[in-house]
C-alpha cells in the first residue's frame, strides 16, 4: 500500500527514440492492465522489437509521466490522423497507472498534447472515448474537450461504440 502522506513528484516529458524501453514498459503495462481501452493485443505488442518501438516514437510525438523514482506512470501520443483536417491533431494511447489516477496526471498529459499541437499550428485536438469509459469522458470534458455526437463502432469490438471529442485551441495572447 502506498504511503498516503508521501507526495510523489511527476514530470511530464516528451520522449524520443532513445527512450523506447521506457515507452515499451509503460505501454505494455497499460495494455496488460486495461486491454479494453486499447486497440492492441498484449501478445502482439510483446513481440515488438526495438526497431518497432523506435519507429513508433519517430512517427508519433509521445509524452511519458515519470515519477521521482524514474517509473513511468502515464503515457499519451499525438498524431495527425489520415483523412482528418490538416490543422487537427489527434490524441491516442492516453493512459495513467491506476495508483496515480485522480492526481492531475491525465490532465497534464492532455495539456502537453495541446501545447504541442498549438506550437504545430493546429486549431483543434480530437480524441475518441469509448462509451463505457466514464472517467476518460469526464477528464476530457474537464480538460476543455466538447462532445461532438459523432459516433462510430470500435473496429476491434463492434458491440462497443465511441464518441469523438474536440478541443478548440485558443491562440495565446501576447502582450
Amino acid at each position: 500500500m502506498p504511503d498516503v502522506g508521501h507526495s510523489v513528484l511527476v514530470l511530464i516529458q516528451r520522449v524520443g527514440e532513445d527512450d523506447w524501453e521506457l515507452v515499451r514498459d509503460v505501454r505494455l503495462r497499460a495494455v496488460r492492465e486495461n486491454p479494453q481501452i486499447f486497440g492492441a493485443s498484449l501478445a502482439r505488442e510483446n513481440r515488438f522489437v526495438e526497431s518497432h518501438w523506435r519507429m513508433r516514437l519517430r512517427t508519433s510525438p509521445t509524452w511519458i509521466a515519470v515519477d521521482d523514482t524514474g517509473t513511468g506512470r502515464g503515457i499519451v501520443q499525438m498524431l495527425q490522423e489520415p483523412g482528418s483536417p490538416i490543422d487537427d491533431r489527434h490524441v491516442i494511447s492516453l493512459w495513467v497507472a491506476p495508483e496515480s489516477r485522480r492526481q492531475g496526471m491525465g490532465w497534464a498529459l492532455l495539456d502537453a498534447v495541446r501545447q504541442a499541437a498549438a506550437a504545430d499550428g493546429a486549431r483543434t485536438v480530437s480524441l475518441w472515448v469509448v462509451d463505457n469509459n466514464h472517467a476518460a469522458g469526464d477528464l476530457s470534458v474537464r480538460a476543455g474537450y466538447a462532445r461532438t455526437g459523432e459516433r462510430q463502432a470500435l473496429s476491434r469490438d463492434g458491440s462497443l461504440t465511441e464518441e469523438r471529442y474536440v478541443l478548440t485551441i485558443v491562440p495565446e495572447q501576447t502582450s
